[in-house]
């Protein structure tokens, strides 16, 4: 890995970070936060500033990108993204252990949702913004945004692109990888904005509304409420959160060319068509589970269900419902929607419907040959035959994440009370949802889990964020040898 190259970069993105945290201190002068809130916010935006800009001077030069140097900027990016990004927590006095604030920051930038703070309510009101913006950031990856610029200084991105955009496919909209991520960009922040407004019709202030409209589109999940959205109590704002939530999870590809008159192209796909029978499957198996059990009226079961089957399998993490008081069946539901996740080239989290839809027709096609031996049966997507290597590479990955998974597991048994806690708190934060089931329920959060479980279950939330090969690779001697 070429060290040089990757730091330059990475300082592009640190003085990106240090101009949000500044944007963010005046909103903690705007809304007359304490005083050590407002000084903390512009002392963190300082320091990180000239971290990035100290750091780019010293680093200059031509700038020859490989692939492994994608993946260090990529994993490294992250890294000092989420220690330098915790600054505004412990300077405003918010959080003060190191480990929990890094957890928290880690948790908005990776989108997993995953708290450590216990009243929100009485979090200064510029501290919780930058707190929405690490989601806004991480939902797209912030080093995407920085491929965008990217041509200005005369370097290519594909390298970068390659390493952080989540799912085993790239759809690149454009020839030009950088007017792709700008591409991507702009529909990001045009839902972000829609959802903004119609949240804003349903009676959130324009502070929540935007807070919100970050944490639903980057599938994020971090609120401006103790209760998450269940605090608003209504059916209107929960029925927006839960169509953004939907298109955030989403191939963003797709909404790219729905936003242009090309609706159809959704139901031509057919990872979405998956995604959205899994999706409907599982709420209406919900329902039938929930209705009379928990809840006596119908209509109940069906808001209480399509809000957190959407929340969980679109990896957001909202929640209206203590879903820890649910039957066994809809708890295990949940969690099997917490491992399949998004679509990939979505901001969602977990294993990719396409990943899980592979497997499952390879499963069909082994059953197939072992009653059929001389068979020629062949794994489809829709029409097109998917190639042997993309089908290993899927498999390959299918099982490493379960091996991490377990792994997990086991180590969190050690910083957990119970084993739901250990299990869910593992998959949550490796598949990027937040909630899980127990001790990191609906109704809880991570701040009772030891500092060790907090770094541990960090590493796993950069793990899943990244897709595990991109930190594992980094992790490997070779990795280092020129």
């Amino acid at each position: 890995m070429n060290l040089r190259p990757v730091l330059h970069l990475i300082s592009i993105m640190l003085a990106v970070l240090g101009l949000a945290i500044g944007l963010c201190a005046g909103i903690a002068w705007l809304y007359a936060d304490p005083w050590q809130a407002r000084i903390g916010m512009l002392a963190a935006s300082g320091i990180v500033l000239a971290t990035g800009i100290l750091l780019f001077v010293l680093t200059r030069g031509p700038v020859d990108l490989s692939r492994r140097d994608g993946f260090g900027i990529v994993t490294f990016g992250w890294l000092a993204a989420a220690i330098l990004g915790s600054l505004p927590f412990m300077l405003t006095g918010v959080i003060t252990d190191p480990a929990a604030a890094l957890f928290e920051t880690m948790s908005g930038f990776t989108t997993t949702g995953a708290s450590v703070l216990s009243d929100l309510e009485a979090v200064p009101r510029g501290v919780m913004f930058w707190r929405a913006m690490t989601h806004f950031f991480g939902g797209m990856g912030v080093l995407v945004l920085c491929v965008a610029i990217l041509p200005f200084l005369g370097v290519g991105g594909m390298q970068i692109y390659r390493a952080e955009m989540p799912g085993p496919s790239k759809d690149r909209l454009t020839p030009r990888i950088a007017t792709t991520a700008k591409l991507l960009w702009g529909v990001y922040v045009f839902l972000c904005v829609a959802e903004a407004a119609l949240l804003r019709l349903g009676g959130m202030d324009w502070f929540d509304a935007f807070c919100h409209a970050f944490a639903t589109m980057a599938t994020g999940g971090f609120s401006t409420r103790t209760a998450s959205v269940a605090a608003y109590n209504s059916a209107y704002i929960e029925s927006v959160i839960i169509v953004f939530m939907f298109l955030a999870g989403t191939n963003f590809a797709l909404n790219y060319r729905a936003l242009l008159g090309r609706p159809l192209c959704y139901f031509r796909d057919p990872e979405f068509r998956f995604y959205l029978g899994a999706w409907l499957t599982a709420t209406v198996v919900i329902i039938l589970n929930i209705y009379r059990t928990v809840y006596p009226s119908f209509g109940q079961a069906v808001r209480a269900a399509f809000f957190q089957s959407t929340s969980i399998m679109t990896t957001t993490g909202f929640c209206t419902e203590d879903f820890d008081l649910w039957p066994g069946g809809s708890k295990v539901i949940l969690v099997l929607l917490m491992f399949i996740g998004g679509c990939a080239g979505s901001t969602g989290g977990g294993m990719k419907n396409i990943r899980v839809l592979v497997v499952l027709k390879k499963v069909v096609r082994e059953i197939t040959l072992f009653m059929q031996p001389q068979a020629v049966v062949k794994v489809k997507i829709g029409r097109e035959p998917v190639p042997q290597e993309v089908i290993s590479h899927i498999s390959a990955f299918f099982i490493l994440f379960v091996l991490v998974f377990a792994g997990g597991s086991l180590v969190m048994t050690l910083f957990t009370p119970d084993l739901q806690t250990a299990v869910t708190s593992v998959i949550a934060t490796l598949g990027n949802i937040g909630p899980g089931l127990g001790g990191v329920g609906a109704v809880q959060n991570y701040s009772a889990i030891p500092t060790g479980g907090k770094l541990f279950l960090t590493l796993f939330m950069l793990l899943g964020r990244l897709e595990l090969y991109t930190v594992l690779i980094v992790l490997l001697p070779g990795f280092w040898k020129k």
